[in-house]
């Protein structure tokens, strides 16, 4: 499906009816019933009204139904109709025993990993890591089994970047917020499902504040994607929690290595005199130095 068709309905999301919101699950997840159908049509497998179906192509500012349905169509030609990785790797997966859970297990991650390659947005991308270079102040939020990538991130950034706080919840008090809002803030919200209420509180207040909110989740329907202004979307296996971090790491990789080559001078800079200050906070053993040297 069109990228401009998710982000629209991403954006629109949180103003749509209840029955719109019906639609937009299936513009989302079978696009092909949109490009292949009438309205009338669309609305019998919905439950809804024909009305409803053209009203909901109004809400995402289209002209009508038919406008809708000829960017779809258009999304579908272009796209790649061979099977993807993941369905590549669903198609042989066996079930797991002792005698070959370790290479079913990266099979798997090998398949998602792919997967998420194929579905790279370099423009997106550009301007994500463009938005991270240009901030002046980061607040990295995730909690649960998010904050362990969630303070990952946190201590890449203030390697390589600096200014990167990392919102700990009540126990935090966020009143940089409030003191410093001439700065050019940055939210960076790691949240997938089931989403803690915490993430979501924060992300609508830093909003509120005017803060930029870049999402990491699941798709166009997180609580966490609708004030965002730019989304990440990563498709992991399930439970996240224990099967996705190889998928969510990789992403939070691409984004590291992409602020250090779009600003590799200060980042060079930064990280030179980041070994220097550890070096006489911590003891090391062996004489090798780390390289800092960005490719």
């Amino acid at each position: 499906m069109a990228q401009l068709v998710k982000e629209r309905i991403r954006k629109q999301y949180g103003k749509l009816t209840a029955s719109q919101k019906i639609i937009c699950k299936i513009a989302i997840e079978k696009p092909s019933l949109l490009a292949i159908h009438t309205a009338k049509k669309i609305a019998e497998f919905t439950n809804t009204s024909e009305a409803t179906v053209i009203r909901f192509c109004y809400a995402l500012g289209y002209s009508g139904y038919t406008e809708l349905q000829e960017e779809i169509k258009k999304s579908l030609l272009i796209g790649d109709q061979r099977k993807g990785p993941i369905q590549k790797y669903r198609d042989t997966e066996v079930t797991l025993d002792l005698s070959n859970y370790a290479h079913q297990v990266m099979e798997s991650d090998i398949a998602y990993l792919q997967q998420g390659l194929q579905q790279i947005d370099y423009n997106l991308l550009h301007d994500v890591v463009k938005s991270i270079v240009q901030a002046n102040r980061i607040v990295v939020v995730g909690f649960r089994w998010c904050h362990i990538p969630a303070k990952w991130l946190f201590s890449a950034l203030n390697a390589i970047k600096g200014n990167t706080h990392l919102y700990t919840g009540a126990v935090d008090n966020a009143d940089y917020f409030l003191t410093e809002r001439d700065q050019e803030w940055l939210v960076i919200a790691i949240s997938f499902p089931r989403h803690p209420s915490e993430t979501v509180a924060m992300v609508h207040s830093a909003k509120e504040l005017g803060a930029k909110i870049l999402a990491i989740t699941e798709g166009e329907f997180s609580p966490i994607s609708q004030v965002a202004d730019h989304l990440l979307k990563i498709t992991t296996p399930q439970p996240v929690a224990t099967s996705g971090m190889p998928t969510l790491f990789s992403m939070l990789n691409v984004l590291i290595k992409g602020v250090m080559l779009h600003d590799s001078e200060n980042v060079q800079k930064r990280l030179q005199h980041y070994d220097e200050i550890s070096s006489k906070l911590y003891s090391f053993v062996g004489e090798e130095e780390e390289d800092f040297s960005i490719y």
